[in-house]
Order: structure tokens, then sequence, then C-alpha cells
């Protein structure tokens, strides 16, 4: 992102996160005990002061990589609503999409699913670049419309990292 600011990228497609089993055990412990790669997540992610969700639509929602992750954070939801036991200090969060359609609702289930994970990290929405008519890969970099609001939209992430932006100030 530049400006001295360090991401940590995570590349859920990469990584052997089976789907939640509704065990129920985070329930009464906050803790989930799949034994996989969602366990390293769960820290970074409540420590967050800001997430960028990225993902493809797939029948009007993320990917399913993407969707077994926030689905995990079941245990995130019961420490701050049930265990009283709220992530870290918050931030922000946002989205970037893509999809081939241009169905008038195309990313409200996205979106609708990004706000309440966003809403467990105590993270604001704060900014989406969400771009209609790309199917292949690599195709949006043939859009610069779409890279010019991806941009912004990381200026402004790194505004509010480096405290250019305040918690309250303007959204992308």
């Amino acid at each position: 992102l530049g400006r001295g600011v360090t991401i940590d990228l995570v590349r859920v497609a990469d990584l052997k996160v089976s789907p939640c089993r509704e065990i129920g055990a985070c329930m009464t412990s906050g803790r989930c005990p799949i034994q996989d790669d969602m366990l390293p997540l769960y820290d970074r992610l409540a420590g967050a002061r800001a997430v960028l969700l990225a993902s493809p639509i797939f029948f009007y929602g993320p990917s399913a990589q993407l969707k077994a992750v926030i689905d995990r954070c079941q245990a995130l939801w019961a420490r701050k609503y049930l265990l009283k036991e709220p992530p870290g200090p918050g931030g922000r969060g946002y989205v970037i999409s893509a999809a081939a359609s241009g169905g008038r609702r195309l990313f409200d289930g996205f979106l609708l699913t990004a706000r309440y994970f966003f809403d467990v990290l105590n993270l604001e929405p704060s900014g989406e670049v969400l771009i209609r008519g790309v199917d292949e890969k690599g195709a949006v970099s043939g859009r610069p419309d779409a890279l010019a609001q991806a941009r912004a939209l990381g200026e402004t992430l790194a505004d509010h990292l480096t405290g250019r932006l305040p918690q309250g100030g303007d959204h992308a």
C-alpha cells in the first residue's frame, strides 16, 4: 500500500478451512474445536485495524473459501455477544469484488455478509469497489476505471492505518 503501511495478505483459497459444523462448542468457550488453518486467523482478524475482503461473486455471494472463513468466525461472534469479550480496538472494513453479470442486486448478498462479518470484528464498513462485467481472470486489468477505484480505496485504507484518516472520517 505504500506510505509505510504493511499488509498481512491471507489467500483463503490456499488454506485448508473446513466449513462450520455447528458443533456449538464456540458458544460456551469462544473457541472453535476444528483443528485446521482457521485457528491462526482468529487472533489476526480479532486484532485487525482494517480488513479488506476481496472475492469474485458466485451466485450473488463471495467465494466458498471466503464464506467458510466468515462462517467460522461464529467463534468470534460468540466471544463478542455471548461471552462479552469483544475483539480488538475496531477499525474499518472494505470490500472489493468483481462479477460477470450485471444484475441490479448482484453484490447485495456479499455486501450484507461483509457488513455482519465486519460487525463481529468491530469494523465500520468504510468503502467498496464493485466491478460488473468482468468474467475472466485478469480482465479487470483492462478496466482503468476499476483500477482507479481500487487505487483510491487503497489510499483511503492507507490513510486510515497511518492516522491520516480518523476513525469517523470520510468514507471511500
